[in-house]
């Protein structure tokens, strides 16, 4: 009677730790799940967090030459985003007295981030030198191909330019119809004149008369946002 009574406690003694080992087995599992759901969830949202990238490729327009950076038009460019609610991060790359041939040997180091949106502008220094019309177009292309084959999904818009007719004419009239026939031969959409509004009106140019001041970077501003915004609506919609 006494080994009867011995052998049921050992086997209900047995019963429980297995029932206790299962239950800290569940326990554990369930614990790694919820740890696992917390990190997917994580993961998610700092990827959904992650704002995209709007580079504007440019000369001393971009850059904001004679301004404080806060006044360049891609600046400004990012005020407007910011109140749209939309998650972009806008790079400045622009160089003061970059031509296409500049833009053409930098462009392989700019590439090196992530460029979701990319906006050219160059070429207006080629004009004002008298540089070759067919290289000016050459180097744009150059370019225009160089961010594609970086990343074939990437946005490309194109800022249109127009000259003094110091050149002559004949060169002032070609340079211009080289923006409109890059964007239409590579589909892309094209700001037909980045100054309009501003270019040619004094008190919107520093003493230099080609460079534009705060005010004049608003309007600039504002002809980039007539292209730009619609690409981004699309985007977020």
């Amino acid at each position: 009677m006494i080994k009867l009574v011995k052998t049921l406690y050992f086997y209900s003694l047995l019963g429980c730790l297995c029932t206790a080992c299962q239950s800290t087995n569940s326990e554990e599992q369930t614990t790694a799940t919820t740890q696992q759901t917390k990190d997917t969830v994580s993961t998610k949202t700092a990827s959904k967090a992650e704002p995209k990238t709007i580079l504007f490729f440019g000369n001393s327009l971009t850059a904001g030459y004679g301004l404080e950076p806060s006044q360049a038009f891609p600046a400004i460019i990012q005020q407007k985003i910011d109140s749209a609610g939309w998650n972009y991060t806008v790079i400045n790359s622009g160089l003061s007295g970059e031509t296409t041939a500049g833009g053409k040997s930098r462009i392989g180091w700019v590439l090196r981030q992530k460029v979701d949106v990319f906006v050219l502008e160059l070429g207006g220094n080629d004009g004002l030198r008298g540089v070759e019309l067919e290289s000016t177009r050459n180097n744009l292309q150059a370019i225009i191909d160089t961010v594609r084959a970086k990343n074939p999904d990437v946005k490309i818009i194109l800022a249109g330019m127009q000259i003094p007719p110091n050149m002559g004419p004949d060169y002032t009239s070609k340079f211009r119809t080289i923006y409109p026939e890059l964007a239409e031969k590579n589909n892309l959409p094209l700001i037909p004149f980045l100054l309009e509004g501003v270019g040619g009106i004094a008190r919107l140019n520093l003493p230099d008369g080609i460079h534009p001041t705060a005010e004049g970077h608003q309007l600039v501003a504002a002809n980039v946002w007539k292209v730009l915004a619609p690409i981004l609506q699309e985007q977020n919609s």
